[in-house]
């Protein structure tokens, strides 16, 4: 038991680094201009086009890193300091967001896979928690509402894991076209890298937290069912 909250302990200490070090690098290279000038809205809408793709929109959303693409309305959502912003980090990320609609332009499979999952997770979140504290309250008596709870969570922790190539392709494919189309010089091209590898850091932290809580919640069931 101890040693689960340990590890718990360290996970969420990562993770705020991790987040510390995204904000900070974002910060730093929402300073640095893009050489070609353009920006976060006129480098999504320019990737789209020449990646043959001409039934997505590029929108602003209101936030701070609330950029995403959504599958459901074919729409690329980028805050307002990406949307208007002429700098580095506002072209790593519209790109990125790009590279999403690219992989499902040409039906990425991991992109699918995580799609399907989403309906399913949707409904289970609401209930989850309460199905394992229920379990967690119940267990002298049932291990079933425990179980239940366990195998939902389990589902949330296949999402983070099958979320990483989805993130991590999506990147690899905004870096390279980027460079290839001369949207960054070679000095831009190693900081939008950089950005884009603190913003993945995000997503792997998440996954391997999601799977060291999952292994706490199984551990106390193995230990009632002995």
């Amino acid at each position: 038991m101890a040693g689960a909250y340990l590890i718990g302990i360290i996970v969420m200490a990562v993770s705020m680094y991790v987040q510390w070090r995204l904000k900070r690098k974002f910060e730093e290279y929402s300073q640095v201009g893009l050489s070609i000038g353009l920006s976060g809205k006129e480098i999504a809408e320019k990737m789209l086009r020449e990646s043959g793709i001409y039934d997505v929109r590029v929108l602003s959303v209101e936030g701070r890193l609330t950029d995403h693409y959504n599958p459901q309305d074919k729409t690329v959502n980028l805050s307002p300091d990406v949307y208007h912003g002429r700098s580095v980090a506002a072209a790593a990320v519209a790109s990125h967001e790009c590279g999403h609609a690219v992989q499902h332009a040409t039906a990425y499979s991991w992109l699918q896979l995580r799609s399907k999952m989403v309906p399913f997770l949707t409904i289970s979140s609401r209930y989850m928690q309460w199905v394992i504290l229920a379990g967690i309250l119940m267990i002298n008596t049932s291990i079933v509402p425990l179980a239940i709870g366990v195998a939902l969570f389990a589902a949330t922790t296949l999402f983070s894991f099958v979320t990483l190539p989805v993130e991590y392709d999506a990147s690899n494919r905004a870096l390279a076209w980027i460079q290839r189309n001369r949207v960054v010089n070679e000095r831009e091209y190693v900081m939008a890298g950089d950005a884009l590898k603190w913003a993945a850091r995000t997503y792997l932290v998440a996954a391997i937290g999601s799977l060291a809580t999952l292994l706490y919640y199984v551990s106390i069931l193995m230990g009632r069912r002995d």
